[in-house]
């Protein structure tokens, strides 16, 4: 649904998107992460039609996105950075948003008052606290009818509550319509309930690209401890990372977890557990690998 094919966008000499090759499938929740300064707004702005790349092409639908309505159209955005016009409020950009989306929702949008109860229509929505502009801004998205739902750093200034409201209803509109979701946030813990796929972006390059699934599976943490004055030879293993409290050291490593931890066996340890990494150690280690900046902690 969503491609970019050797996207390259320069600010000023500096390569902000060096390269980027980025699949999103239709019906799919991909999940875009990556330190400040990585890209990620750069290349969502090339999603909405904002940016035009300097080399390579960004398409949705098999199509280019800039300069083309047509496809706009079919793409609902929220920013980090919610803007609206001055004295709008929601009924007023609800007729705007009519104006701009063919398949906009009349009637999906009078059931979601339901929802977003504690909004208050008539009131302007730059005079919101961020947590209410936030269900405004979803309140609209989810009525456009869109194909495509693209969001950075969607649910900051959300209460848990409706957070899990939101997901709820964005989750429905992947079952029953197919859309397709991409997000960029930095609640690793959040995307790793929803996406299927995550994308990792440092320096303007996609470093790697996998199902969440795959991704679990290909790195494993092993905490094991060895008989006292015995030092055993890890040099076989794919190792990213190791500390230890007392005489139980955790390994981080790269490989399949029933395989690892079989092998780890045969060096007769006295501890041995394999416990699976969540998205955000997942991210860490495997910026570790860059030179990104890892405290030597226990996880």
């Amino acid at each position: 649904m969503i491609r970019a094919n050797n996207l390259r966008k320069q600010f000023d000499g500096f390569y902000a998107l060096d390269g980027v090759d980025l699949h999103v499938e239709k019906g799919s929740v991909y999940g875009l992460v990556g330190p400040n300064g990585a890209g990620k707004s750069t290349i969502i702005r090339h999603m909405v039609g904002v940016y035009r790349q300097d080399e390579g092409e960004l398409l949705i639908g098999g199509e280019k996105v800039y300069e083309n309505p047509a496809v706009k159209a079919r793409i609902a955005y929220i920013p980090d950075d919610l803007y609206y016009f001055v004295q709008a409020n929601v009924a007023d950009m609800m007729k705007f948003y009519k104006g701009m989306y063919p398949a906009f929702d009349s009637e999906r949008y009078e059931k979601l008052k339901e929802v977003f109860v504690e909004i208050n229509t008539k009131k302007p929505i730059r005079r919101m606290s961020k947590g209410m502009q936030k269900q405004a801004a979803f309140w609209l998205a989810l009525c456009t009818g869109a194909d495509v739902l693209i969001l950075d750093e969607p649910v900051d200034g959300l209460d848990p509550v409706m957070r899990r409201q939101v997901w709820s209803l964005m989750m429905q509109d992947v079952a029953e319509r197919g859309t397709t979701v991409l997000v960029s946030s930095h609640n690793l813990r959040e995307l790793e309930d929803v996406c299927d796929t995550v994308g990792i972006l440092n320096r303007g390059k996609l470093m790697l690209e996998r199902s969440l699934s795959s991704l679990q599976g290909s790195i494993v943490k092993m905490q094991v401890a060895f008989p006292e004055g015995t030092e055993p030879d890890l040099s076989g293993f794919s190792c990213l990372h190791e500390s230890r409290l007392g005489s139980v050291r955790t390994l981080i490593i790269r490989g399949e977890m029933a395989e690892v931890k079989n092998r780890m066996a045969t060096l007769g340890p006295v501890l041995l557990d394999a416990i699976p990494l969540t998205l955000e150690e997942i991210f860490i280690y495997e910026l570790g690998g860059e030179d990104y900046a890892v405290k030597d902690i226990l996880l």
